[in-house]
């Protein structure tokens, strides 16, 4: 199964990714992970990435396609992978067609997931990340025991920069302006699947398994 995951920040696209990949027994690649530990790492493609990410802004496809087209290369993409945040313009959908064309393989198809615009700026904003074990919680929907600290190693939660109301809602709006062409061209060539992610978690698992034909 070679798998492309879309939809906006806070769609839900990491949690599925993971619950698929465990699943089909493939690696979920995310690349929002990667560019966080090289700026965490302060590589060059790090620091190159840092400014853009802090304003929500898209890193640049230089940047990302070598990234992602080495990933795929290593052995546990033998039997597939499902990438989350990549591509996320038509020139890296079409740089990861050629890959996979050398390659001799294909797309399985493209899991969008759709949600509210309202319900994710609730979703982002509520976000809190644990500094030491990056473990993740939501102030409503999942609370930590202890307000502030991490169940899981007492770790310092906060506010990532990125989920701060008003970047939250210019991530968006990036998202939608730039995205869009790469819905339409996942369309036009009859991949893409679109799911209400507005449900809870396990029943869009169930209806994105049902369409892979790996339903119960």
């Amino acid at each position: 199964m070679r798998l492309i995951m879309l939809g906006p920040p806070g769609a839900g696209k990491g949690t599925q990714g993971g619950m698929l990949a465990r699943a089909l027994e493939v690696p979920h690649i995310a690349t929002g992970d990667i560019f966080r530990q090289a700026v965490r790492e302060e590589t060059e493609l790090g620091r190159r990435a840092k400014s853009y990410l802090e304003q929500g802004e898209l890193v640049p496809d230089e940047i990302v396609v070598g990234i992602v087209l080495e990933r795929l290369q290593k052995p546990d993409c033998g039997k597939g992978f499902i990438l989350d945040g990549f591509p996320r313009t038509v020139q890296q959908a079409e740089a990861l067609e050629e890959f996979l064309q050398k390659e001799g393989k294909a797309l399985t198809g493209v899991i969008l997931l759709d949600v509210d615009p309202e319900v994710l700026v609730e979703r982002l904003t509520g976000r809190r990340v644990c500094r030491q074990c990056g473990a993740t919680y939501h102030v409503r929907n999942m609370p930590p025991r202890e307000e502030g600290r991490c169940d899981e190693c007492g770790g310092e939660l906060y506010q990532r920069e990125d989920d701060r109301e008003e970047t939250v809602r210019h991530r968006l709006d990036v998202h939608e302006r730039q995205t869009r062409p790469l819905r339409d061209y996942y369309e036009k060539q009859d991949l893409l699947h679109v799911f209400d992610a507005a449900q809870p978690i396990e029943d869009v698992f169930a209806a994105i398994m049902e369409q892979l034909g790996r339903g119960r």
